[in-house]
């Protein structure tokens, strides 16, 4: 398993890589500054590596390599570890650009939603970049991987949310965040009327 900081250099260096994570799934690294203060419960410390187009940030979490978990905070107080190190972190994000609207269409949390959710919002990211999955294949073959499915992606999206102990709290100037489960139900998203 690539290191995360040969994967983060790889990405540097790679503009077509790089380009796809921005657009996508909105993995920035030229986006890295990290907000007022950010902090773990466990008092581990937060390495900021990219950031989206609303504020939120992905962070390593802790100072060992081979266990650094992602950690995504929003601009809009919501956070959470999203895969246990840098390397399946790309892969979910790569496979799963939408895999914020996976958590927020999830109703707090339960995975037979989320899976609903991805398979509308894969139909969803065909219709509007018919070459999605190709692209995708081969920014899997960028950093390492294969292209996983999205249902195995998924789960190991909704696992990773949802084993993150307490330690893993973050907080920053303004206070401490929530959890990243949506309330949602994909009954909610008026573009998915019709194909529920």
């Amino acid at each position: 398993m690539p290191a995360p900081a040969d994967l983060l250099r790889r990405i540097r260096e790679n503009a077509d890589l790089a380009a796809f994570l921005a657009e996508f799934p909105e993995f920035d690294i030229d986006r890295h500054e990290p907000r007022d203060e950010p902090r773990l419960a466990s008092g581990a410390p937060l390495h900021a590596i990219a950031g989206d187009f609303t504020g939120g940030m992905f962070y390593l979490c802790g100072d060992e390599p081979s266990t650094q978990p992602v950690l995504y905070a929003s601009s809009e107080g919501e956070a959470g570890v999203i895969a246990p190190s840098l390397p399946e972190a790309l892969e979910v994000l790569v496979g799963l650009p939408y895999w914020r609207d996976c958590l927020t269409y999830s109703a707090d949390g339960d995975l037979d939603t989320m899976q609903s959710a991805a398979a509308l919002l894969q139909q969803d990211l065909i219709q509007d970049h018919p070459e999605a999955n190709a692209t995708q294949a081969h920014a899997a073959e960028l950093i390492g991987s294969t292209q996983q499915t999205v249902t195995e992606l998924v789960q190991r999206l909704h696992a990773a949310v949802s084993s993150a102990g307490p330690e893993f709290v973050f907080s920053d100037a303004t206070g401490e965040y929530g959890g990243l489960f949506g309330p949602f139900e994909p009954s909610r998203n008026s573009r998915w009327e019709g194909r529920l």
